[in-house]
């Protein structure tokens, strides 16, 4: 069953603040073997301007994602997750986060387009730290296959 095109524009209330910590930062970077020393070495990332540690680009994607389940499991939309691939992500940064930023997140659907069967669904969200600040904006492309006949 196609998504409804109705949702499209549908924002959906922000986050929780998330507080950044240097260890998380630290994880993160290990995990996806980046040795910047700006990820893991206060003194590094303050000769480059930054007041703290800063994350490497992808790692706001485990917020991110986190905040578009409000959107995934939107009982009205209807999107069957045991259907769902991850297609594509996308971030543009006004800054780059920084341990002891608390970023809150808001969910926006961007389009839902229906191709060979597939539901395509695009979440904007929308990057904040307590002051209001935008820090990023990160585009998911969730894809819902098309169920298999036989």
């Amino acid at each position: 069953m196609a998504l409804d095109q109705s949702f499209v524009g549908r924002t959906y209330p922000p986050t929780a603040p998330y507080e950044v910590g240097r260890e998380k930062i630290r994880e993160f970077a290990v995990a996806v073997g980046d040795e910047n020393p700006a990820y893991t070495d206060p003194e590094a990332a303050k000769a480059l301007g930054h007041s703290d540690v800063i994350a490497p680009p992808t790692f706001v994607f485990a917020i991110t994602f986190k905040a578009a389940g409000a959107v995934i499991e939107d009982p009205q939309l209807g999107l069957d997750y045991s259907r769902v691939v991850h297609g594509d992500q996308k971030f543009a940064y006004a800054r780059p986060v920084r341990a002891g930023d608390r970023l809150t997140v808001t969910s926006t659907i961007d389009a839902i387009k229906s191709m060979a069967g597939n539901d395509i669904l695009d979440i904007r969200g929308e990057v904040h730290d307590e002051s209001g600040e935008h820090v990023v904006t990160a585009w998911t492309k969730l894809v819902s296959r098309a169920a298999q006949e036989g």
